[in-house]
């Protein structure tokens, strides 16, 4: 308790140089209602007697007010007819049967906080949740009179014939089902699939089913915490802390079929000898350990027990199109594949996503696809598992706590992954760093498209928010202000979002993994800005070179001064070279080339991080990395030219390992992606 009023206190005393705080809310204050001249979502269903059994539900739930006034919601109305047979499933005969509880939860599951037309519908999920707080996954098919129409949840699907009707205070997609949710955690709900029978039963054998039961904190109480307004550069932003805060994991899961078909595993036995096969060669040590056995499958370091935890995930991914950056913002897709990482519960391990994006590269993969651990260039051609878009129909994919995926093979961490598909420049917008910025529903949320104005608080088009101490894993607060800011157009960010630190901020968070042992580098990209501070950055707990000063770029005199080049690719190869070893030598490197400010309309031509001096990265420090220990970063403010109103901005990690920045030492470039 001493800590959380220390740390509001420091939030007040932050706030008091930058505005005023207020509460939050997801709906629409009721003190922004006006009348509208047109129909209203609450008139349209008063209106048409084809959805009287929804409109009673609505009613019921306490919901009507809310779809008469201010708003900008998508309502998928279920027709009588799906809710007489949704009421005949759950042995129902009227819609008075139904408690109010249940009316809440039906009403909120077909109401999403934000307008989608079909056509900005896309593959994977909807990129609001509903107001349950539940995502829609969505796909495309054909519905009985061939007509081309939105499904939801793989089975229900929008009536094509009343599609995109607009309201005033939204968009109208009725639908021939009615939505369900499972609210099982998600060892329960992949029980229920016979196609993942072998994957199940060794999830069950090892132990680590029980360790995904975990859902929510219930000692966080996001009332605790106050709005609060902030200043970075010229935008003047407000963040709030999560709503909850959740547990949740991702399973990839290779069916029966795969198993035998690719490795002839048909028993829990036979897929031990194939874990055994795989990670006997990477952990040497532990083969003679009595824990080493097929009856001792719990053990964290037993090979069974290592292969089913490689498959999980440490965090709920949405949807499949969250796997790697939504909607491949930010990434020039001609140039890069698009790719995030994700650590998962074997210890100091992750996975690599990839959404195949560049033809040079495709061989006979599929362009548009996500792939796990895929090395496919010059040198080698790994294609990596697919991950499917979704499963079955008659199968829940989706839990209260997470999901799963079928992947077409296996995932490991062999020695091919660890050695050839993971010794690369691992890159990592700092918001994939922390698993809760994903579970939480933070993460990419809103429509990057839209400004807010000042200091907005409707969070119409999308939330910033802000983590107390203790809030995120493998992080200390000692003071200051972190928080993560959504994707904006017209921002200097990867991935369009971005991670910073304000006031007298001291914080120190674990690294990622890395696959091997050996010298590595540690970078940071950002953008430069005259409204950033300086910072102290330690590895471990020693200080690493002189403070960082966030107001200085490439073009300074203390840098490249004259020299700067902004179209590097005017240079001669020999002089690009010589330009990023200069840069080298200094503690720099200019911006990711596959990176660009994006700017609403999906331009790259101006806007390529390498070519503009306030976007760049520095080399915190070149260190000696063990793979089976953990490491930490810690940022510390030392600057105290603007009092209490520094920042600090966090847009992507790098891990580099020697085999690729050490190219330079012997004339090669490192290549500018």
């Amino acid at each position: 308790m001493k800590n959380k009023i220390r740390y509001i206190w420091a939030v007040l005393l932050f706030s008091s140089l930058t505005g005023m705080m207020s509460s939050c809310s997801d709906e629409p204050d009721t003190s922004n209602y006006y009348t509208f001249t047109g129909e209203m979502i609450s008139e349209y269903l008063k209106s048409r007697s084809e959805f009287s059994d929804f409109t009673r539900i609505v009613e019921r739930a306490g919901m009507m007010d809310l779809l008469s006034a201010y708003g900008s919601y998508t309502c998928f109305p279920p027709t009588n007819e799906a809710v007489a047979a949704y009421l005949k499933k759950h042995g129902k005969n009227s819609i008075e049967d139904l408690s109010d509880a249940d009316c809440d939860t039906i009403a909120r599951t077909h109401l999403v906080n934000n307008m989608y037309a079909t056509s900005e519908m896309n593959d994977g999920v909807l990129t609001t949740a509903n107001m349950n707080r539940r995502y829609i996954e969505i796909s495309h098919e054909l519905d009985a009179d061939s007509n081309a129409v939105v499904f939801l949840n793989r089975s229900a699907h929008i009536i094509f014939t009343m599609q995109d009707d607009s309201v005033e205070n939204g968009i109208m997609q009725p639908i021939n089902e009615v939505l369900e949710s499972s609210n099982s955690m998600l060892p329960d709900i992949m029980k229920l699939n016979p196609k993942i029978s072998l994957f199940n039963s060794a999830l069950i054998a090892t132990g680590i089913a029980d360790s995904m039961y975990k859902f929510r904190d219930e000692t966080f109480n996001s009332k605790d915490w106050p709005r609060i307004r902030y200043v970075s550069h010229v935008n003047k932003e407000t963040a709030t802390v999560p709503d909850e805060k959740r547990y949740g994991f991702t399973a990839f899961v290779p069916t029966d079929s795969v198993l035998l078909e690719k490795y002839g595993i048909k028993t829990l036995e036979d897929m031990y000898k194939k874990a055994c096969e795989i990670y006997d060669a990477v952990y040497p040590e532990d083969v003679n350990q009595p824990y080493h056995a097929f009856d001792q499958l719990t053990h964290r370091k037993n090979p069974l027990n290592r292969f089913i935890a490689y498959h999980v995930l440490t965090r709920d991914v949405k949807g499949w199109n969250y796997l790697t950056p939504l909607n491949d913002i930010g990434i020039i897709t001609t140039l890069m594949n698009p790719v995030d990482w994700y650590e998962t519960l074997l210890p100091h391990t992750m996975l690599k996503f990839e959404r195949l994006t560049v033809r040079k590269y495709a061989g006979t993969s599929i362009v548009g696809q996500r792939y796990v651990n895929r090395r496919y260039d010059d040198d080698y051609q790994i294609t990596g598992a697919k991950v499917e878009r979704s499963i079955e129909k008659e199968y829940v994919q989706d839990a209260l706590n997470g999901r799963y995926f079928y992947v077409d093979d296996i995932l490991a961490f062999s020695l091919q992954t660890r050695d050839v598909v993971h010794n690369t420049r691992i890159r990592m917008d700092f918001s994939t760093i922390f698993p809760e910025l994903m579970t939480d529903d933070c993460r990419q949320n809103g429509d990057p498209k839209k400004q807010d104005p000042d200091y907005d608080e409707t969070a119409k088009y999308g939330r910033n928010y802000y983590f107390p101490d203790g809030f995120l894993d493998g992080v200390k607060l000692t003071s200051g202000l972190f928080l993560y800011r959504r994707p904006h157009d017209y921002y200097d960010c990867y991935e369009g979002d971005e991670m910073n630190l304000f006031g007298n901020f001291d914080i120190t968070f674990r690294l990622p993994p890395v696959p091997y042992e050996g010298e590595w580098q540690v970078r940071m990209g950002y953008a430069q800005e005259p409204s950033r501070g300086i910072a102290q950055v330690y590895f471990d707990g020693k200080p690493q070179g002189i403070p960082l000063d966030m107001t200085i770029g490439l073009s300074d005199p203390t840098i490249l001064g004259s020299d700067w080049v902004a179209d590097y690719t005017t240079l001669s190869e020999i002089d690009q070279a010589a330009d990023q070893k200069v840069l080298k030598n200094k503690g720099y490197y200019r911006g990711a080339a596959g990176g660009y400010r994006y700017n609403g309309a999906g331009g790259t031509t101006t806007a390529v991080f390498a070519t503009q001096p306030q976007t760049f990265r520095i080399v915190f420090c070149t260190v000696h990395m063990d793979p089976n220990q953990d490491h930490y970063l810690r940022i510390r403010c030392v600057s105290s030219k603007k009092g209490n109103d520094n920042e600090f901005m966090l847009d992507y990690l790098e891990l580099v390992p020697k085999s690729i920045y050490g190219v330079t030492d012997e004339g090669q470039m490192e290549d500018m992606l």
